[in-house]
């Protein structure tokens, strides 16, 4: 990158959403643009998670692009291998690599007034964007707690989104802390290998049965001679889920019948009653992620594993100490203690027109309109935003409906025309949240009893979103100008304004410029703003 290098819209992170955006942006017509990816890779967590045993929860058919169907996953709940390949796959199918920015950190991005772009610093140089669209995702900065005493633990220390190949665990005393979807995998797989695995557990989870096989070559011959089996099969999958939603959203008593089936899963592997004790939760299933495994519970009632029902409290030397006391000497810890997702560091990094940084505008908690944009941060929006997770279903449908609403958010810029901005407006931002939090009092996610990554600090719900995906869809089908003020930078002028000029500071009632009338509004002094729908 140039000093001078100047992009219509700048991609940062290549996950899921941000390759998403890539192909939607080429779909749209739009080539001018970047994705930047601080690893050297694409895949974002599906690269950084290589941990033993990484899979995902969700089936490999609705795990994937509804544009790009792939008939031959090998697995109905498919591995971390395949499913960074499928990601590979589709950058190459969408010819994306031209617009990949490897190796190139975003530091700092920076909304400048005058120029009415974004300035972005990266690791790599610096260049500058209309739009931004940001797809670094909640699952993308491992967390790990400040437990006194581990700057001076003597072995081997790292987090499951981080795991280090290079050391070899066979013969080791390990440590596992936290009980999350990461852990629940790395557990059976590290368990055969290491001479003792002690699991520090603050909280048991729910754990079902993972209905997990192969796809015979039958299957995967008709899907790919009949693509309308594959779409069949992911509309099924969807189905079927879509129509769980309701007992997380408004009827968490309904989910009674789903909890005896999980109690009855641990009691058919665990046999020991006072194991099965630790491991049976005292909160609703599916307050926090119900996990899916078959060989979890059967690991921990191994001869080499010992499960402490206890938050790891401190460290001295080789020892771990829990917060009940008891204590496990270990060789290497391994931290499953899940990602920075209500506090994401990238919003330290974006400085929006106020001149403050999206960090200090979430200060109370994150809020964005549509799970989108924020106010004070112009023609800036973001991809898996706040209170659009999922707790039963799958996330790329949430990303491409929200694809949807960036690919019109940029049809309107180009209908307004000139240097224009879209700024959500503080009160549809509030509007929106204010309705969300309404609808999340009476979910499980809220009233479930437990404490989960879900809520932020004040413990507000701003994580998921609490309706169906064919909700969300609709509301962010189309961009609403009415939610935004359309801002505008008028063309550059030496002469002094006249006092019959329209105001720069204050908003006018005008309608939002039509095609006609671009030149004429776009050949003011300073920053305008329009009120749109006014």
């Amino acid at each position: 990158m140039t000093e001078h290098e100047h992009v219509r819209v700048a991609v940062i992170g290549s996950g899921f959403g941000g390759l998403g955006a890539a192909v939607r942006l080429r779909r749209e017509g739009i080539t001018d643009f970047v994705v930047l990816e601080r690893a050297g890779s694409v895949g974002g967590t599906w690269r950084d998670n290589s941990y033993p045993g990484c899979a995902c929860d969700v089936p490999s058919h609705l795990y994937s692009f509804s544009f790009a169907p792939h008939p031959d996953w090998p697995r109905t709940f498919s591995g971390q291998e395949h499913i960074r390949a499928y990601l590979e796959h589709v950058t190459d199918v969408f010819g994306l690599r031209p617009h990949l920015r490897f190796d190139s950190e975003v530091k700092m991005m920076t909304w400048d007034q005058e120029k009415f772009r974004w300035g972005i610093e990266t690791s790599r140089g610096f260049l500058t964007a209309d739009v931004v669209v940001s797809a670094t995702g909640p699952l993308s900065d491992p967390r790990i707690p400040g437990i006194p005493g581990i700057d001076s633990f003597p072995g081997k220390v790292f987090h499951s989104a981080r795991w280090d190949h290079d050391y070899d665990l066979r013969g080791k005393r390990v440590a596992m802390i936290g009980t999350g979807a990461s852990a629940i995998q790395i557990v059976p797989a590290i368990q055969p290998d290491v001479s003792r695995l002690t699991l520090f557990q603050r909280t048991p989870p729910w754990v079902m049965p993972r209905v997990d096989r192969a796809i015979t070559g039958a299957e995967r011959w008709l899907h790919k001679q009949l693509p309308f089996t594959t779409q069949a099969r992911r509309g099924l999958l969807w189905g079927i889920r879509e129509l769980q939603v309701q007992a997380f959203t408004k009827r968490p008593g309904e989910l009674g019948l789903v909890e005896r089936l999980a109690r009855r899963n641990m009691t058919r592997a665990v046999q020991d009653p006072a194991l099965r004790a630790k491991l049976t939760p005292d909160y609703r299933i599916g307050c926090k992620r119900i996990l899916l495994s078959n060989t979890y519970y059967p690991a921990l009632t191994r001869s080499n594993v010992d499960v402490v029902a206890s938050g790891l409290a401190k460290i001295d030397g080789s020892t771990l100490v829990a917060a009940d006391g008891s204590t496990a000497e270990v060789d290497a810890i391994i931290f499953g203690t899940g990602f920075h997702v209500t506090d994401m560091p990238i919003a330290d990094r974006v400085v929006g027109a106020e001149g403050r940084t999206l960090a200090e505008a979430w200060r109370g908690g994150m809020k964005s309109l549509r799970g989108a944009t924020a106010a004070g941060f112009p023609n800036w929006m973001t991809i898996i935003g706040p209170n659009t997770g999922l707790g039963n279903s799958s996330m790329i449908l949430m990303i491409e409906s929200q694809l949807n609403y960036m690919a019109d958010y940029l049809r309107q810029l180009d209908v307004l025309g000139g240097r224009a901005a879209l700024d959500a407006r503080p009160d549809a931002v509030e509007g929106w949240n204010d309705r969300v939090q309404e609808r999340m009092l009476r979910t499980v996610w809220n009233t479930g009893g437990c404490t989960s990554w879900y809520l932020d600090a004040n413990g507000r719900n701003t994580t998921i979103w609490p309706g169906t995906t064919t909700e969300f869809r609709s509301a962010t089908r189309r961009v609403d100008l009415g939610e935004y003020e359309v801002l505008r930078a008028p063309k550059p002028s030496t002469a002094e304004p006249s006092a019959t000029e329209p105001s720069t500071t204050e908003p006018s009632t005008a309608e939002p410029p039509t095609p006609e009338s671009r030149t004429k509004d776009s050949g003011t002094k300073g920053t305008k703003k329009v009120e749109a729908g006014a």
